[in-house]
């Protein structure tokens, strides 16, 4: 069970607006008093930059540095902590991928495989790729209800060098079978590569990447408590060692040299220059208090929450609102997207915010997934461990207030 009252006051941003409805977590998540004193610690008691200095301020910083890499992988039970790559956000692990792996391995006529349902930083990269090199970019449709649909004979072959998929759409928010998609896709072609976008699973149950069985995955820090500007890419070992550089500069490398440069082993050699010292520190604290919470517990939760706003929602506006993806709350994240009449998403969107209430409104960074639904866009809300059932009460009155407004 998980306490709210309890939560909500390690939150500052609600003590400073008591009356927010925040419902825009799948965008990113508010911060916690720990990841927000962490972030003031470093920068007030050793602000210096890591690995470069041997004086204690920069031991220090580089200490707690580290200290978060091997806390991440922990947490998603990776094999150790050279697997971890620290980027900007999940975004650039994607594009890292298709820049160091996809550039490696995809030749003329290999195939690249995706679904309808990416977000755009798992869509475009691949895209142009594959335009780039004369590959062929096959994408997975979907039903009616949400759920991926799957010819596996037609989609993987002996071709396929890739396959890239969401854990959980940000707009669907389905939860699609990534183990079972992982097995199946394999058992076809053994050497195939799965990248998996994580970004809307990892902070909201738990993931043992060793049982994915995937040999990428991807998320972000800043949409699970922590801080932005730090993203990660875990991969397997021996991928990594093999891929090239992301960019190249500072404590990637190892020798330099007038006509030749070697680079430092993974995951050094894909961490060019400065990176966003503080942050990465201080996201570890935003996985201690997950892990406090406990991962389980907050799947529960989040259950509970968006069953309860999905029968409101229909309860009170009845056929004029349509919800898109699974109607089976075991299936689905905590993100619903719904349009409401022919009202304009974003009109609905002002006139909840005038009103404290914060959701999303457009294709959400998915616009194939839109056009495939036959809407220009949606609006979005979401839930995490601070939402309770007043919040979906401000959303639903605000909703009505969208009726008596726009009619």
């Amino acid at each position: 069970m998980i306490d709210l009252k309890k939560i909500r006051k390690e939150f500052p941003i609600f003590q400073n607006q008591p009356e927010l409805a925040y419902l825009d977590s799948t965008a990113t998540s508010l911060k916690p008093k720990a990841v927000i004193e962490k972030i003031r610690e470093y920068y007030e008691e050793y602000s210096a930059n890591v690995f470069r200095g041997i004086y204690p301020m920069s031991e220090k910083a580089t200490v707690e540095f580290e200290e978060t890499r091997e806390v991440i992988s922990k947490f998603i039970n990776a094999n150790k902590s050279e697997e971890v790559v620290f980027t900007r956000n999940a975004t650039e692990s994607l594009n890292l991928l298709a820049y160091s792996l996809g550039r490696k391995i995809i030749e003329d006529g290999d195939e690249i495989v995706t679904t309808i349902m990416e977000h755009h930083s798992n869509f475009v990269p691949w895209q142009v790729l594959a335009a780039e090199v004369g590959a062929t970019l096959k994408v997975i449709d979907i039903n009616d209800h949400g759920y991926l649909v799957i010819n596996w004979d037609e989609v993987i072959t002996k071709k396929t060098k890739i396959l890239a998929l969401t854990y959980v759409s940000n707009v669907l928010g389905t939860i699609n079978p990534v183990k079972e998609i992982v097995i199946a896709a394999k058992k076809i072609n053994p050497k195939i590569i799965v990248i998996v976008d994580a970004a809307q699973a990892v902070p909201h149950t738990k993931i043992n990447v060793q049982d994915l069985g995937a040999d990428f995955i991807v998320f972000s820090s800043h949409k699970m408590l922590g801080p932005t500007g730090v993203g990660v890419l875990w991969g397997k070992e021996k991928y990594l060692k093999e891929m090239y550089p992301f960019m190249y500069g500072g404590d990637m490398i190892e020798e330099v040299y007038i006509d030749h440069s070697t680079y430092k082993d993974p995951p050094h050699k894909f961490e060019a220059g400065t990176p966003a010292i503080g942050e990465i520190i201080a996201f570890k604290e935003a996985i201690k208090f997950l892990k406090k919470i406990g991962m389980e517990n907050i799947r529960d939760h989040e259950k509970k929450i968006t069953d309860y706003a999905i029968n409101r929602l229909i309860d009170t506006f009845g056929q004029s609102i349509k919800i898109y993806g699974p109607k089976k709350i075991e299936d689905r994240g905590g993100i619903i997207s719904f349009s409401l009449d022919k009202f304009h998403p974003h009109d609905i969107a002002q006139i909840l915010a005038d009103n404290g209430v914060c959701v999303r409104a457009g294709h959400h960074c998915a616009m194939p997934l839109h056009t495939r639904l036959n809407v220009p866009a949606t609006v979005r809300a979401s839930f995490y461990i601070y939402n309770d059932e007043k919040d979906v009460e401000k959303l639903v009155e605000g909703l009505k207030k969208v009726n008596k407004t726009l009619k």
